[in-house]
């Protein structure tokens, strides 16, 4: 093995913002970063034009080389690679997969900076799987790549608690920040060999599955808690949501109240509108107030206080009631 530079020399795959967080922390870290390697250019948006990832246009601004190979599984790929000498290839969120050939290129390996404490929430969404689970902690974990899905040994951990009013996208950024400090932090150990490996402990692995749209549809019969946190989950992306007469009507935030009565509800906030609603079937809007729609729930009352009708924009609840009535609404499909 070669004597190592001051500096070591770092590769960098990553694709999405949280990937290009961590990098501004090696950049600002003065490290010395010979490529970036990140997915092709995708479609995106109304015009479905080709869209270059947060990675690359990061990247671009500091006048970085960027690779962008479909697979890491050809062997030209790995001899460009192999070619830049690096001595570490640090992925965060790259989307693709590295076979053994690439994480034996590097004479430090390959880590992955991970947003959550593993062996909890291995795999694709593990920030809002953590959230949809009620979990009350989260992190990153500094991990030593293998050819697993998330399965090497751990260098490093920092926690990051789950604060009640947090979504996926204040939790991403969050421990985005947390990621890149936590891997700059590490490098002086980890080029020193001084960095120990814990191994995972599989029987207390879960798997974070990849998001799907389908999951964003709210169904009022599951309880107030858990509807808040897939409102939560699913914000900023795909966006929670019901429907109200025949339309889409996208949920962007909302609080749980628990009354002690689910069959009688009478609002007393200042500014109600509206009268005690008998209705408890799932779904039925029980008040509206400036601070919320309360609708009920399997269990709970769920209270919207940030809302969307297609082709407008996000409204508060207050804003949303100046222009619309909800009285004896009932949301979802019944």
């Amino acid at each position: 093995m070669r004597a190592l530079d001051p500096l070591l020399n770092i590769a960098f795959a990553g694709t999405p913002e949280f990937a290009a967080t961590v990098l501004q922390a090696l950049l600002d870290d003065k490290q010395q970063v010979c490529a970036v390697y990140t997915q092709p250019d995708r479609p995106a948006g109304r015009g479905r034009k080709l869209t270059p990832s947060a990675v690359k246009l990061l990247a671009q601004l500091h006048g970085l080389p960027v690779l962008q190979p479909s697979s890491l599984k050809n062997a030209e790929v790995q001899q460009n690679l192999r070619a830049l000498q690096p001595d570490l290839l640090v992925v965060v969120a790259y989307g693709l997969i590295l076979p053994r050939a690439v994480l034996e290129i590097p004479h430090l390996g390959c880590v992955n900076v991970h947003a959550s404490l593993l062996p909890r929430w291995r795999g694709a969404a593990p920030i809002q799987r953590a959230i949809l689970a009620g979990d009350s902690e989260t992190g990153v974990t500094l991990m030593q790549m293998d050819e697993g899905l998330d399965t090497g040994p751990m260098l490093a951990r920092r926690a990051c608690p789950i604060l009640p009013d947090d979504n996926a996208q204040t939790l991403h950024d969050r421990l985005a920040t947390l990621g890149g400090a936590l891997l700059v932090q590490s490098l002086p150990a980890l080029a020193q060999g001084t960095l120990s490996a814990t191994p995972q402990d599989d029987a207390r692995a879960t798997y974070a599955h990849k998001i799907e749209k389908r999951e964003a549809q709210l169904n009022w019969r599951e309880s107030a808690l858990q509807l808040e946190r897939c409102v939560r989950a699913f914000n900023p992306w795909p966006v929670a949501h019901t429907t109200w007469r025949g339309e889409m009507l996208r949920i962007w935030a909302a609080e749980t109240l628990m009354p002690t009565h689910m069959d009688v509800l009478v609002s007393r906030e200042a500014g109600s509108r509206e009268r005690q609603n008998t209705h408890t079937t799932p779904g039925s809007v029980l008040a509206t107030a400036k601070q919320g729609i309360d609708v009920a729930a399997g269990h709970g009352i769920l209270r919207i206080t940030r809302l969307q009708l297609p082709g407008g924009r996000p409204l508060s609840a207050e804003e949303f009631l100046n222009a619309h009535s909800l009285l004896d609404a009932q949301l979802g499909a019944q």
